[in-house]
């Protein structure tokens, strides 16, 4: 039996998924109590910050998936503001400490943040931000998921346990790049429009991200305005095949930036 923490977000919703298809029992666990998780797993509604309040998790756990908003390429490739890399690194060290195996999945942008941009996009067909020549490697959640499925059930601990992968997408696009790409999904033409960083922020917030989320974007979009993203082959070394590239991940979420009204 598999716990998996953060099972609403892209990668946590991905796992439960994909353990359930291997047949494996799941607990998801979300603070949401009228959250829709897929059929079969079992929901245990609490706040992971405060144990006392998951009362329904059952004995027997094999191995949990802990899913923050953390474990990031920045702590070994410096980029962002240091706070934040240094949040990373203590729930890292926290797992060390915990006397558990272990394996750290240390992720770079996700494919799945370009839904920040749907709103504009859907308005108006232009992408008004900030760096667009920022480089960066984005990752689909689904091979993070199936990384995450694998050191999970390795029951011999043989393959990844003890280890830390720096997981990135096969192709390094910028900004303008991932625009274009979108808008080939959803068959429109879209351009990227530059804007100066402090006026950045005053539309993200508005588009339901966390507060915080501005500048953790912002602050690693400067650096990879000058200096590439990292990337990696390590999804398709371990999975034995290629990473999934950002087209794939846009095509399948293309409703996303699609408005639904017609005119």
């Amino acid at each position: 039996m598999f716990l998996v923490i953060g099972a609403t977000a892209s990668v946590g919703r991905e796992t439960v998924r994909l353990l359930l298809q291997a047949g494996e029992k799941v607990v998801a666990v979300t603070r949401d109590p009228a959250a829709v998780l897929p059929d079969g797993a079992q929901v245990a509604t609490g706040d992971p910050s405060r144990p006392d309040t998951l009362t329904t998790v059952p004995d027997g756990v094999d191995a949990v998936l802990l899913s923050p908003r953390a474990s990031a390429s920045t702590v070994e490739h410096p980029a962002d503001h240091r706070r934040f890399a240094d949040e990373f690194r203590a729930v890292e060290e926290a797992v060390r400490r915990s006397g558990l195996r272990w394996t750290l999945l240390r992720c770079a942008d996700f494919a799945a943040n370009a839904p920040a941009w749907a709103p504009q996009i859907r308005a108006t067909g232009v992408v008004r931000g900030a760096y667009g020549d920022a480089v960066t490697s984005p990752i689909h959640q689904r091979d993070i998921a199936e990384m995450a499925v694998r050191a999970l059930t390795d029951r011999e601990h043989a393959v990844h346990a003890g280890r830390t992968c720096l997981l990135t997408g096969p192709q390094s696009p910028d900004q303008r790049d991932k625009v274009r790409v979108i808008g080939e999904a959803i068959g429109r033409e879209l351009s990227f429009q530059e804007l100066a960083p402090a006026q950045v922020p005053q539309a993200m917030p508005a588009q339901g991200l966390a507060e915080d989320i501005p500048d953790r974007l912002l602050g690693s979009l400067a650096d990879y305005a000058n200096k590439p993203g990292p990337s990696t082959d390590t999804v398709e070394r371990l999975l034995g095949r290629p990473a999934l590239p950002f087209a794939a991940w846009a095509a399948e979420n293309s409703a996303a930036f699609v408005s639904s009204v017609r005119s």
